[in-house]
């Protein structure tokens, strides 16, 4: 940072300032937690008196979480645990019910990201046709976001009471959820012309004047691959663009470690599908109230609490199994 050059290029610098304020972040952390292990240890050795023993004794639950909180930051130690993430959620087979799930879903991680002191991003929604969401695309930045969050991946179930059926009928629900890093703008993918097609069309939904009156939104379909991805949030056509090939980019750039990890294992990606006996977690309304991630084994009751977006208990169960 003391070279005369470090801010030509404002974006690997900021980069840098970024890695540079999480380094010392778990530097300070460590050495304040370290002095004031050491300074206890040295009350206790020179002084026996109960009173001080007491206030020694007070500090103790101060202190363990302290070091579960750095504890927890080991597990953060991924090639992409820093990066920004990239979230999609798509309803399952079920109509208006799954499109409601989904965007009770939405909400959990908007309300978490709000929590956190994280900035969410809406990429692209898809409404239902009468309720909730067909599928929406969004970003999550901040200081090891993927780290947190990458477990989120896989299909999730709601058991409850229909709102929309007159019966009062439970029902069961599946929405997928994929989420990976937003990773460096300069990986070595190469997307060649040929092999996409854009269409261009018009945004949808709230964003105001500009961006539902002009054909601003983009879908980009890899045809060798046949991903798709798309993007509406920018007022501007180009900038659009760019974000969806973006994602593109991470998303190819991940297929591709995919192949070479199950050519080098011998084994092939799990393939999960967005229905019955494939749930990654389950959260239960009726007829009593549980969610139960069937990762980590991590239950609790307080159905309600999650879906506000209280989830870091139940991140940091799976970060540590």
């Amino acid at each position: 940072m003391l070279d005369s050059n470090f801010w030509n290029d404002s974006e690997i610098s900021n980069k840098l300032v970024g890695e540079l304020k999480n380094i010392k972040s778990v530097i300070n952390s460590i050495n304040e937690l370290s002095n004031g292990i050491r300074g206890n240890l040295d009350i206790v050795n020179t002084d026996g008196d109960e009173e001080i023993l007491s206030m020694v004794e007070e500090e103790l639950p101060l202190i363990k979480n302290k070091m579960d909180r750095l504890e927890l930051e080991t597990y953060l130690s991924g090639e992409y645990d820093n990066c920004n993430a990239i979230f999609e959620i798509h309803a399952g087979a079920g109509g208006t019910e799954s499109c409601d799930w989904a965007n009770m879903l939405y909400r959990m991680y908007n309300r978490y990201a709000q929590n956190s002191g994280y900035n969410l991003i809406e990429l692209d929604k898809q409404n239902g046709e009468e309720a909730g969401i067909k599928s929406v695309l969004f970003q999550i930045n901040g200081t090891n976001v993927y780290g947190y969050l990458k477990k989120e991946k896989g299909v999730h179930r709601l058991v409850r009471i229909s709102p929309f059926d007159a019966n009062k009928r439970r029902h069961t629900s599946f929405a997928s959820v994929d989420v990976m890093p937003e990773i460096d703008k300069n990986i070595d993918i190469q997307i060649n012309e040929s092999d996409i097609r854009v269409d261009i069309y018009h945004s949808s939904g709230p964003g105001g004047q500009g961006v539902n009156t002009t054909d601003s939104a983009v879908r980009i379909t890899h045809i060798p691959t046949g991903i798709v991805v798309t993007c509406q949030n920018e007022r501007s056509q180009i900038r659009n663009k760019e974000k969806a090939l973006d994602v593109l980019k991470n998303k190819l750039y991940l297929l591709e470690i995919e192949k070479q990890n199950e050519k080098i294992n011998g084994i092939r990606g799990e393939q999960l599908s967005n229905g019955w006996g494939s749930a990654k977690r389950s959260y239960v309304l009726c007829p009593y109230t549980l969610v139960k991630d069937n990762d980590s084994g991590y239950e609790s009751s307080n159905v309600n609490a999650i879906l506000d977006g209280e989830i870091q208990d139940m991140i940091e169960a799976g970060l540590k199994k």
